[in-house]
């Protein structure tokens, strides 16, 4: 959709919303369907070819208005966390359709789904100690318990942590800058000998530094073997997992309890939207469970409807779920790929550019849309540098640390972002680092003069 059409669609919309309010009266107040009544609407997957605006704002008026808010707002987030699954190849473990024990829910972000992992892998825990040992005290337990995330992990699982009053350790990732089973096996029996007991482990898929994967294929088993929750991390790099090229990435998925990423990171729908899977929908909710009376109503025990309130830190929600309906059918599965596949393109051309200047050095493998790179020099070179980049204004990069090296991070992740725009920030960067080297170069070349 372009800026004239976008213009035309926000008009026509404020209509709608406008006939909307001056008719509300004639309006239930209460709708007439019943639990369950919008899957059987709605196609079974995502379509593979784009929809028309048209039809799909059809749509709203006939599927999505009759349940109002309430019941379709869950229910259109139950069908779109199963579309989503699908386009993953998620275990059917993971999907509703079935009417299985697990599902999908929209989270407001990664770190939230972080947090509700542990909290519920902690509910989890204690409760299975308590069982086996009634003598044990909840705090007492609670003193012992240890989480584990690779030294790569986002910054969201040490916040986890601490919200959740457990400890947590870093596992030392390997020369990929990946946690491996056997680095986590070891720091396992370093605590279980000082008396502490693991409980939570999360991998992650894509880390923000470097886009490294830790070993889920590995770790998973070990999890499983160990009765650890496995949380999988995917928030940036989770998007890609719908091309088939890169599905392999998510290799394991099959050993998580809970699985989660941001869609509204790289797959074009606007933020808040971070979709989170788990196996048994029964530890979400029997972590988080409250029923006031003022909370009930009539369909809650009928076994037919998900309460999503129970799966989640707030009560209130907003209809999220929307936003991915519009973007699937206004995409299709093709269109997304093809947009995920167009950033990768951008990323590849951009680290083939870098390394034809022998000046600077990739320092990560470029696997999806970031390029981690810098000057062949110092910290202080490339400290100084980004300030220069930043500086001017024309492009904002964002660093990070890998081991005791400062490097540059390119992000390709712009709606639109052409070949042209890569080449140009990486001439302008060029071109400052020029400035800088020569500058560098200057002060030692008079010094060598005087010397001689």
């Amino acid at each position: 959709m372009n800026s004239s059409e976008f213009r035309r669609r926000g008009k026509e919309m404020v209509e709608y919303v406008a006939d909307y309010l001056e008719d509300i009266e004639k309006r239930q107040v209460y709708p007439s369907v019943q639990p369950g009544y919008l899957r059987p609407l709605m196609p079974s997957c995502a379509p593979q070819e784009p929809d028309t605006y048209e039809d799909i704002i059809k749509d709203v008026e006939k599927l999505i208005m009759p349940g109002a808010a309430s019941p379709a707002c869950t229910e259109l987030e139950m069908v779109m966390m199963d579309w989503l699954g699908k386009m993953l190849q998620l275990p059917e473990a993971f999907l509703m359709e079935k009417g299985g024990e697990g599902g999908g829910v929209i989270q407001g972000s990664a770190s939230e789904s972080t947090l509700i992992s542990l909290l519920a892998a902690r509910t989890k825990a204690v409760r299975r100690l308590q069982a086996a040992s009634p003598e044990m005290a909840e705090a007492a337990i609670h003193d012992k318990l240890v989480a584990y995330c690779s030294d790569q992990a986002h910054s969201s699982v040490e916040r986890a942590s601490l919200i959740g009053g457990v400890r947590l350790k870093a596992v030392p990732s390997d020369d990929k800058f990946a946690m491996t089973a056997s680095a986590l096996q070891e720091a396992l029996g370093k605590d279980k000998a000082a008396g502490l007991i693991p409980f939570f482990v999360v991998v992650t898929l894509g880390t923000t530094s470097c886009c490294s994967f830790d070993r889920l294929s590995e770790v998973g088993p070990l999890c499983n073997k160990e009765d650890l929750w496995l949380h999988i991390d995917a928030a940036y790099a989770g998007s890609a997992f719908i091309c088939p090229e890169f599905r392999h990435l998510l290799n394991g998925v099959e050993f998580a309890d809970s699985f989660n990423f941001n869609p509204h990171k790289w797959l074009l729908v606007n933020f808040d939207c971070s979709a989170m899977w788990v196996k048994s929908r029964a530890d979400l909710t029997g972590a988080f469970k409250l029923d006031p009376v003022y909370l009930k109503h009539r369909h809650q025990d009928s076994g037919l409807i998900t309460d999503y309130r129970h799966w989640q830190l707030p009560l209130g929600r907003r209809f999220r779920s929307l936003k991915l309906w519009f973007v699937f059918r206004m995409y299709g599965v093709t269109g997304l790929q093809a947009y995920i596949r167009k950033h990768v393109g951008l990323a590849r051309e951009l680290e083939s550019a870098v390394r034809q200047d022998p000046r600077f050095e990739i320092c990560a493998e470029v696997v999806l849309g970031l390029v981690c790179f810098r000057l062949k020099g110092s910290n202080k070179l490339n400290e100084a540098l980004l300030e220069k980049i930043n500086t001017a204004k024309k492009i904002h990069l964002v660093p990070c640390r890998l081991r005791d090296q400062f490097l540059l991070r390119f992000a390709i992740c712009s709606r639109v972002v052409e070949s042209s725009h890569v080449h140009l920030a990486w001439e302008h960067i060029r071109g400052l680092a020029t400035d800088l080297l020569r500058a560098e170069a200057e002060p030692k070349a008079a010094a060598a003069e005087i010397k001689n």
